[in-house]
């Protein structure tokens, strides 16, 4: 369900990672900086992290590279971060969504090749990645990892060789490369931004004093003191060296509908105090819940949002319907993102564990329960259950996105068809099983209000892929 509720295994969706490059032109040292910016991104990934850092006036090709398993604040510690010195760096935080959760797929990925070196952070998923790894591996090209930002890493080398620079070797690297990535490279001398063309993942530019900044998200930057810049366009290429930024739009479509931004963002991925290419998450969220209120209307005496990301969308709907917002969710702040789980034969649900209704705001009233998304409906059905056993009257749930029909293949670890409760069944059908009162989810034809008109992507809503899906399922574990 929630990338910050992560409850119960299976039935909750993670987006695949968040990226942050600086380049101090001041030469201070930016480590620490950057471990702070990926602190403000852990929502995106919790399983690993990654920092890379080099001396644009030292010796060209030293890099200073950490990397492990788990959260920020339980990789690196302050001595870590004193020891990796340099004005210019990248950083990673990582769930995977391709690819084993393993060290050696941490990233950033780093590689020495016959040009100097290349640091490479990326965020998302290529369809076309089984293909290129097959070609690489048959002209001898031995790989480390089992992640397609390696094959992304060994194009931009491979393109580096008969190119003059860096950012025409990534320019070449996304000629061939098909799918979702946001990209921030690091040269001896150069940082690099990169957006495919469809801009399915966010990217946008920073700045602080006399450094500059590639995140994923905007909140990032108001974390580090640093001015939001703007967003790199989908299909641009940003090269920041010691003469300031230079945008190479080349490969931006010409025909901006044919832009495909990830509709989740909006909805719970993004951190709601971001904006995303110009619209406010927070916002999105709000419009989301109001359109709920006006097309599913119900009368109850209470609105609730399961946190984090139902929050916004439970407020959007009380304004609109008139009807009080309340808490009726209380979260442990001391459980971690991920947690051992309760067994099987354990009496302990890992809800529970997680999760604990206000019995008092809800006993004897009807409730309307807004929720991002109902994947497997496991979790769903439990929290409903909870609200009815703390003396809820009623319980109306509302769904801030319509239901899950397809796979994703971008980045988003949306499961096979067969997995998905809405698949093949009806809306009451679902609302039976998961014992609501009332169910309903945000018609589709509202998502491009929330996006307000961006083109979006909405194929696991509807099916309409805007790129050709692939024949073999790239998507690893998450596929079953």
């Amino acid at each position: 369900m929630r990338h910050d509720l992560n409850i119960t295994a299976g039935d909750e969706l993670h987006e695949e990672c968040g990226v942050f490059g600086m380049y101090d032109f001041d030469h201070g040292d930016v480590a620490s900086t950057i471990y702070y910016g990926l602190f403000a991104l852990q929502h995106r990934g919790q399983e690993s992290c990654g920092i890379a850092v080099s001396d644009t006036a030292g010796p060209k090709g030293k890099v200073n590279a950490y990397k492990g398993m788990g959260l920020c604040n339980e990789v690196f510690t302050p001595e870590i971060l004193e020891g990796l010195h340099g004005n210019i760096g990248v950083g990673h935080v990582r769930y995977s969504t391709a690819g084993s959760s393993t060290r050696e797929n941490a990233q950033p990925l780093v590689l020495n090749y016959i040009k100097g070196t290349l640091a490479l952070a990326h965020n998302g998923n290529l369809v076309n990645a089984p293909d290129l790894r097959r070609e690489l591996e048959y002209s001898g090209a031995i790989f480390q990892t089992t992640i397609d930002s390696e094959v992304i890493a060994y194009h931009i080398a491979r393109e580096r060789v008969k190119t003059s620079s860096v950012e025409e070797a990534v320019a070449g690297a996304m000629k061939k490369i098909v799918g979702a990535y946001s990209l921030v490279a690091m040269s001896p001398r150069k940082m690099i931004g990169a957006r495919d063309p469809f801009g399915f993942k966010p990217l946008c530019i920073g700045k602080r004093d006399n450094a500059y900044i590639l995140v994923s998200e905007s909140c990032a930057l108001d974390t580090i003191g640093a001015e939001f810049v703007r967003d790199v366009r989908p299909g641009e290429i940003v090269t920041i060296t010691k003469d300031g930024i230079a945008s190479d739009t080349r490969l931006c479509f010409q025909n901006r509908s044919r832009e495909a931004r990830c509709v989740f963002e909006y909805i719970y991925f993004a951190r709601p105090d971001s904006v995303f290419d110009g619209v406010s998450v927070y916002q999105a969220r709000i419009l989301a819940g109001r359109a709920l209120a006006l097309d599913s209307p119900v009368e109850a005496d209470l609105v609730v949002g399961v946190p984090e990301s139902g929050n916004g969308a439970a407020l959007g709907y009380s304004m609109e319907s008139k009807i009080p917002y309340g808490t009726a969710f209380v979260k442990n702040s001391y459980v971690g993102r991920t947690f051992i789980k309760p067994k099987q034969s354990s009496r302990e649900s890992a809800v529970r564990i997680k999760l604990n209704v206000l019995k008092e705001a809800v006993a004897g009233k009807r409730v309307i329960m807004i929720d991002d998304s109902i994947v497997r409906g496991t979790t769903s059905a439990l929290i409903v259950g909870m609200l009815r056993e703390a003396g809820a009257k009623e319980v109306h749930v509302r769904i801030s996105a319509p239901p899950f029909l397809h796979p994703c293949y971008f980045g988003t670890d949306i499961p096979s068809e067969d997995q998905l409760i809405a698949h093949g069944r009806t809306v009451q059908e679902i609302c039976d099983m998961i014992g609501a009162d009332s169910l309903s989810f945000l018609r589709q034809e509202r998502l491009t209000e929330m996006a307000q008109g961006l083109p979006i992507c909405t194929a696991c809503f509807s099916g309409e892929y805007p790129i050709q899906p692939p024949e073999e399922d790239i998507r690893g574990e998450y596929a079953q």
